[in-house]
């Protein structure tokens, strides 16, 4: 352990499995005070556990004030939770669906930046332009289109433009808070428990990674470490920036979404 971030309080939304889990666990080995806010507790996870529904506005009330009373300051904010909402194409995608994963990707990232933002400016002697950094997970899916899955791709989209919006917002109003998304194509993570139930693990990840020009796919870990950069001062001249973690599948075309069946 460093201890860089000793002096830092993060919350980690979606943080008992998958990229949520590595980035707390990466947060605190560098000395952060972490937060996982998860509706279900991780097992011998990193962090403090809270239960948090990311959709509800009440919710994120009560984990600020949580986090204020017992830790008394609030730094970095890594809105990660998220759900995939399944295949649907722009055809037989209901309402419904578009709207629980909405309810979720982005209408939560909207909440975790607008909550941050009031605790980031609680914290600190210079109320209210207290230094903080906002990270949020949106996908490659949110750089390119794909015939499908249409409401995941769309609410990642939503959640690029929302960080370059919030980030000028901060800027323009003299508060030190940055604030950036990050970009992974296809991770090793829970997201992907149907298609390794149908192919089997190691047989699912080996076809999702030669979709990637790198050959592989991303292990959490390779996301959590630009999660923790962006936390810290090393990244302190970036904000409003987009993040591709991809494997290079923006750098040329992707001939098939990464969700489609084999």
């Amino acid at each position: 352990m460093s201890d860089e971030l000793s002096d830092r309080v993060a919350i980690v939304t979606g943080g008992g499995s998958g990229i949520g889990a590595t980035s707390a666990a990466l947060l605190e080995a560098e000395g952060a005070r972490v937060i996982v806010a998860d509706l279900h507790a991780a097992n011998d996870g990193p962090g403090r556990y809270v239960s948090h529904d990311v959709t509800s506005e009440e919710s994120w009330r009560l984990l600020l004030a949580d986090v204020l009373g017992k830790e008394g300051r609030l730094d970095i904010m890594v809105n990660n939770a998220g759900i995939s909402g399944g295949l649907g194409s722009i055809e037989n995608t209901t309402v419904e669906s578009w709207q629980a994963v909405h309810a979720v990707n982005s209408e939560g990232v909207f909440l975790g930046c607008k909550y941050a933002i009031q605790g980031m400016k609680q914290t600190g002697p210079d109320k209210p332009a207290s230094k903080g950094s906002i990270v949020n997970i949106s996908s490659v899916a949110g750089l390119i289109g794909g015939a499908g899955p249409l409401a995941y791709t769309a609410s990642k989209g939503a959640v690029r433009l929302l960080t370059k919006s919030v980030a000028l917002y901060c800027a323009e109003n003299e508060y030190d808070i940055r604030c950036n998304s990050v970009h992974p194509g296809g991770v090793d993570t829970p997201i992907f428990n149907p298609l390794w139930q149908a192919m089997g693990h190691e047989q699912g990840k080996a076809f999702l990674g030669s979709r990637h020009p790198i050959g592989r796919m991303a292990e959490p870990s390779d996301i959590g470490d630009i999660v923790l950069w962006l936390a810290s001062d090393h990244s302190s001249f970036v904000t409003g920036a987009e993040i591709a973690a991809d494997g290079g599948i923006t750098a040329g075309l992707m001939r098939r979404s990464l969700l489609a069946p084999p």
